[in-house]
């Protein structure tokens, strides 16, 4: 209507601007927009693997430098095997990690289980399969005693894994009787799991291949449905690239360990557990509970989460997979003894869950996390014992590394606070 006989005018809306992920500008920009936003993660705190491979990469050019037998192809096939028992258990540790809790008694835990596979099949003479179900279960019933008192009646997870690791610790000590050692047979299931390697080579490069054909399904399938939602999606060039850095790594190791025996099953299990696992937390409902309860426990709680059963579910897989490596790790020596699950074995699998890249601080890691871990732990030892240095020597620097991982994570995360993204 006209104002003092002057016609007011309409106002017109302003048009919105579409907001632009800024990953799709980056990506348009070629290698330029890679670098600059690679500059932007590494500003702000978002680090990644990149210590741990960067450190992994350091410690095997120094040992290799020093002894030139730590990079053959019979150390490296060798330490594949002897992570093994470690990694299975710090996979199980970094899914408590990322609740922001710790387990301090998957070391007793393991031995425990590995006690009851052994005095089951050999001293009293019950099947393998059966006696492997028992220790499995006697594993995953740990995880729901120790969860149920932390969930449910409120005891710091700390304080009910530190009496975990006695208690579990002296009834170990029961099982095995007064002889103390129980061998193992040679024949039994866990046993061949551990020692069989496969000769063959078509093995190795076979393994390599499903595991590239893998991810690049994976990542291809992932991109359609992205495409098809109308949400930011990683291009086929992107894809590309990194499927071949992943096949180069993979066939480098199928050659390096056809060069020794072959492939190790061992090293098969382990990695099925990490990519069964891995998948479980980034492409299920449950895993997404678990990283929302690390991150924001409260908030968690609001969105409808059942936070104690997440929480038992999440304990009694952390023990279960404690079993499975105790057993690994009896297989290794052939026996189950009063020394089985003690040592820096605790110390070795929190550090490799750690050290690998989960936070301490809870919401963020991979089940990857536990192999890269692992493998940086293993290298320092096996390094080291080529090398003739005592187990002093050791523990100091394994120490060291753990230090320095918990300062980058907890420097990334300050970093991150400042820049607005936690």
């Amino acid at each position: 209507m006209p104002i003092g006989g002057v016609n007011a005018p309409v106002p017109v809306a302003a048009e919105a601007t579409p907001a632009v992920d800024p990953r799709l500008i980056v990506r348009q920009e070629g290698v330029k927009g890679y670098l600059g936003e690679f500059r932007r993660r590494l500003s702000s705190g978002e680090l990644g693997s990149l210590p741990v491979i960067l450190a992994l990469i350091v410690i095997w050019a120094v040992f290799g430098s020093m002894n030139s037998s730590f990079l053959s192809a019979q150390n490296i096939s060798n330490l594949s095997q002897q992570i093994v028992g470690t990694g299975l258990i710090a996979i199980g540790v970094v899914f408590v990690l990322l609740l922001g809790e710790i387990d301090l008694s998957v070391g007793s835990v393991s031995g425990l289980c590995a006690a009851i596979f052994a005095v089951l099949e050999v001293t009293h003479g019950v099947n393998q399969w059966v006696a492997l179900a028992c220790a499995l279960v006697s594993g995953a019933g740990v995880g729901l005693v120790q969860g149920f008192f932390f969930a449910r009646v409120g005891v710091p997870a700390f304080v009910v894994t530190l009496a975990g690791n006695l208690g579990w610790n002296g009834l170990m000590l029961q099982i095995l009787g007064a002889s103390g050692t129980v061998n193992l047979s040679g024949r039994d299931i866990v046993s061949r799991l551990y020692s069989t390697v496969y000769g063959q080579q078509i093995a190795a490069y076979g393994l390599a291949t499903a595991g590239v054909a893998l991810f690049l399904g994976a990542s291809l399938v992932d991109c359609g449905r992205r495409r098809a939602a109308g949400v930011p999606y990683r291009p086929v060039t992107d894809i590309a690239l990194r499927t071949v850095l992943l096949a180069a790594v993979a066939y480098a190791a199928a050659y390096t360990l056809n060069q020794y025996k072959g492939l190790p099953l061992a090293l098969v299990v382990l990695l099925a557990f990490i990519v069964v696992l891995d998948f479980v937390l980034r492409r299920t409902g449950y895993g997404r509970q678990v990283f929302a309860l690390g991150g924001n426990i409260e908030g968690a709680r609001r969105a409808g989460i059942n936070v104690a059963r997440i929480r038992i579910t999440v304990f009694m897989i952390c023990s279960t997979m404690a079993a499975i490596g105790g057993l690994f790790l009896a297989a290794q020596i052939q026996s189950a003894s009063q020394t089985s699950g003690g040592g820096n074995l605790l110390m070795n699998a929190i550090a490799a869950a750690v050290i690998g890249g989960t936070s301490l601080f809870g919401g963020r890691g991979s089940t990857w996390s536990a192999l890269l871990g692992a493998l940086v732990i293993g290298s320092i030892q096996s390094g080291m014992n080529i090398e003739g240095l005592s187990n002093a020597i050791q523990f100091m620097i394994t120490g060291a590394v753990l230090l320095a991982a918990v300062v980058i994570d907890s420097l990334a995360r300050r970093t991150q606070k400042a820049a607005g993204r936690v």
